[in-house]
């Protein structure tokens, strides 16, 4: 869905989204116009039959918003039903806010922010403590709370001239071909795995595992149809990676390229054994991943980083609907007492004074009048939530403040993950 992709129960009828537009829960019927919208709002691609018709079936209509000025749609705005994993990792109820777009005819009339406050209002309601975004314009979301948490890796390796130092064990892990829908299952058992492991990853619904293996012929950009390897060890599937493939031939000779579209493994050598394959794939010098964790392992085994040229850019973003529940639902890296501050003007029943007490074990959040000690908006509370950005960071660039001297290095030490948050996927 559009929005790469960004962007609720309540009647029919509706209200108001600003100069007269009608805000009300998006009916079956309406898909197409709602759709129409979305895609002008993204200067006009145009999206495979395949790839529509799959966000069609995984749309929750009573979850999705449109502003309509008479018969035109000329807002949209939809919440998928998601669980997150959050430090610690429980998994967490988060709306993924999806499909955002204002048509250019009716820009500056508050469409945006009408459907940001039903939606929010909409998300409390159900009991979700969450709502997580991928942002298409990251300057958006700020004023509606929303603070980036997570980023995502990406990378274009010389493996003409780039070696894998593999870990042991990394020979005993058998790698074959198979095709990508055949052995769905099989990968999707593998992710299913993994995500309690890591903060920020989502928790799939059923549906949701066929977006991996999305493959229209318009989005391949001149490489292969997708290809997919897996990883086995004692007949158990410990990984896969899927990817295309692309050729191209200079002066020199071949001069192909490996796209990679996902991987994921169980264990280090299961890992290790699907990039030494990517790097080694005949024809190719070049390999692409994007989307990767920032913490991966492949960077730490490759013989020269410079020439595998990193890049780093923000991926999920995060809003704390109910900071009580949200702070409560993770456990904490050291423990930790201390009373937030929290500026929530969109928001306001976050605002407050708000005492957090947690370990590793768990964690209580609730409502003080004890004097706070740190002051900080919800914005930088949510950039924080899964661990991947510091508070201390946060409280250099001047958007935290500690009113008790050692409460910021306690409470920033604790908000922490021995892994960094990671977003598999768009929505």
């Amino acid at each position: 869905m559009a929005n790469a992709r960004t962007s609720g129960t309540g009647d029919v009828t509706g209200g108001r989204a600003g100069f007269g537009a009608a805000l009300r829960t998006l009916q079956p019927d309406e898909w197409d116009k709602w759709y129409a919208n979305l895609l002008r709002a993204f200067a006009g691609v145009v999206e495979a039959d395949e790839e529509r018709q799959l966000w069609h079936g995984l749309a929750e209509f009573d979850r999705f918003l449109a502003a309509w000025d008479g018969a035109e749609c000329v807002g949209s705005a939809g919440a998928f039903s998601f669980r997150l994993t959050v430090p610690g990792g429980e998994s967490v109820p988060a709306a993924g806010i999806t499909g955002v777009g204002v048509a250019g005819t009716h820009r500056r009339r508050g469409i945006l922010t009408s459907m940001m406050r039903r939606q929010l209002d909409d998300v409390r309601s159900w009991g979700e403590p969450l709502a997580v975004l991928t942002a298409s314009e990251p300057a958006i979301y700020g004023r509606y709370g929303y603070g980036a948490a997570s980023f995502q890796l990406k990378a274009e390796i010389d493996t003409g001239r780039t070696t894998l130092s593999v870990p042991e064990g990394t020979d005993g892990v058998r790698l074959r071909y198979a095709s990508p829908v055949d052995v769905l299952d099989a990968c999707e058992a593998v992710y299913a795995r993994l995500v309690p492991g890591r903060p920020g990853m989502l928790a799939r619904r059923p549906g949701w595992e066929r977006l991996g293996t999305l493959d229209p012929e318009s989005d391949r950009g001149g490489a292969s149809p997708l290809q997919c390897v897996l990883a086995e060890r004692d007949g158990e599937t410990v990984g896969y990676a899927r990817f295309r493939t692309k050729l191209g031939w200079g002066r020199s000779g071949h001069d192909g390229t490996v796209i990679l579209s996902d991987l994921a493994a169980l264990d280090p050598a299961a890992d290790a054994a699907l990039w030494r394959f990517l790097f080694g794939i005949d024809l190719t010098t070049t390999l692409v991943a994007t989307g990767r964790p920032v913490d991966e392992a492949w960077q730490y085994m490759v013989s020269d980083i410079r020439r595998c040229r990193p890049e780093t850019r923000d991926a999920l973003y995060v809003r704390l609907v109910d900071v009580g529940a949200a702070l409560g639902a993770r456990t904490y890296r050291t423990p930790v007492d201390v009373v937030l501050e929290v500026e929530d003007a969109f928001c306001p029943w976050n605002a407050g004074r708000w005492r957090l007490s947690g370990d590793a074990k768990g964690a209580s959040c609730e409502r003080t009048r004890d004097a706070a000690d740190l002051a900080l908006s919800v914005r930088e509370l949510a950039a924080a939530y899964l661990g991947g950005v510091s508070l201390t960071a946060l409280a250099a660039a001047g958007r935290v403040r500690e009113l008790r001297e050692g409460a910021l290095a306690e409470a920033s030490l604790a908000f922490g993950s021995t892994v960094a948050p990671w977003l598999p996927h768009g929505f």
